[in-house]
């Protein structure tokens, strides 16, 4: 065992940690947030952003999370197959070939659009299928336009639909200066919702995702979907809710010195200015670093960061460690956490990549291993 490696990361040269004490906490966060009579569904998609769909639905489970919601119906069947029975809505389009998959598994379906709600009503037991109605109220992404609703209207009442949902999706509720724009959409869904009630639905309502349950309690509703605030990263200025529960390290993996003069990495894109010692660490853009951080990144070796030279390579860092003393094959590499008083978010990692906390978490390579404690 290197230097003291725990025994959980021994045989690995790269690996992801999740604090499930701070997963705990975010939910708690949260739950004291919105009324005790309003649901949460906890979004799992994308690989739960990066944390493990499978293992995080369970942390979720446990807690006593309303319902869990996912990309496809490939990720419900996922999380149905390792056992978790938590209610699952689809936020994402389904192919017709796939609606009856969902049949009795306690799987609801997102349908968005007239030929969608048209090609559903033509599945074998689809009454018997949960849907939720998406509405566009301005996001201008999924959703039925408020000039279809009668439309709408028409179709469901000529048949017998199990319409357990009604959502819509705020395009900037983060967004302090963007409230106006907000209100809007909350006007235009409160329209859907009288709708649906005077024709004789009772859908649950949601439309608030973590940003919209902070500042618009208004749009609670029935149930808010959670989404950053559970991983404990905040996409809009500083983050006073929630911890991160996402760790990332790798291991330094040779060492050496480099004269002045000397260039490290593809197309000489670094050159030494003084004689420098540098250490590899076995990780690249197929794990998830991003190219874009060659010459424009740091990391944490003994509580102190160390700058990225040259290229990131597919497989392969280099950094400085000139100013670190004692630093030996084995030792650990933050590339998002803390390290002593130091500490690397994944909104860094986005500033410098200029793209979203979002896009980094996600991105991380899904066979690199999770391991909660």
């Amino acid at each position: 065992m290197l230097n003291g490696m725990k025994a959980e990361h021994k045989g690995l040269r790269t690996w992801i940690e999740i604090d499930t004490k701070a997963v705990r906490a975010n939910y708690r966060t949260f739950r004291k947030i919105i009324p005790k009579k309003v649901s949460m569904l906890g979004v799992v998609k994308s690989n739960a952003y990066g944390h493990s769909i499978v293992e995080y639905s369970r942390e979720l489970e446990k807690l006593g999370i309303d319902m869990l919601a996912v990309d496809s119906l490939v990720e419900a069947l996922v999380i149905r197959n390792s056992g978790i029975k938590t209610p699952v809505l689809v936020l994402g389009y389904t192919l017709p070939e796939m609606f009856t998959k969902a049949l009795r598994k306690n799987i609801h379906l997102t349908i968005s659009s007239i030929d969608g709600l048209k090609t559903f009503l033509k599945t074998p037991l689809a009454n018997i299928i949960p849907i939720h109605l998406k509405v566009d109220t301005g996001m201008h992404r999924q959703g039925f336009l408020l000039s279809e609703l009668k439309k709408v209207l028409k179709i469901i009442a000529a048949e017998k639909i199990n319409v357990a949902g009604l959502y819509t999706h705020f395009a900037s509720a983060k967004d302090p200066n963007e409230r106006v724009f907000t209100k809007g959409q909350i006007a235009e869904f409160e329209t859907w919702r009288s709708a649906l009630c005077l024709a004789g639905f009772t859908p649950m309502a949601h439309a608030s995702a973590t940003g919209g349950s902070l500042y618009f309690n208004e749009a609670h509703y029935d149930m808010v979907r959670i989404g950053a605030g559970l991983y404990g990263f905040w996409p809009y200025g500083k983050n006073f809710f929630t911890k991160p529960v996402l760790s990332w390290k790798t291991i330094v993996s040779e060492i050496k010195g480099i004269p002045d003069g000397a260039c490290v990495g593809y197309d000489f894109t670094y050159k030494a200015k003084k004689a420098t010692r540098i250490a590899v660490c076995p990780i690249g853009y197929w794990h998830g670093y991003p190219r874009v951080l060659s010459n424009n990144s740091e990391v944490l070796v003994r509580g102190k960061r160390a700058k990225v030279l040259g290229r990131v390579s597919m497989d392969m860092i280099v950094i400085d460690i000139t100013n670190i003393p004692h630093v030996k094959i084995g030792d650990e590499v933050v590339l998002i956490g803390q390290s002593g008083k130091e500490e690397i978010s994944a909104n860094e990692i986005a500033e410098r990549a200029d793209t979203s906390a979002y896009e980094i978490l996600t991105c991380l390579n899904p066979l690199m291993k999770r391991i909660y404690k």
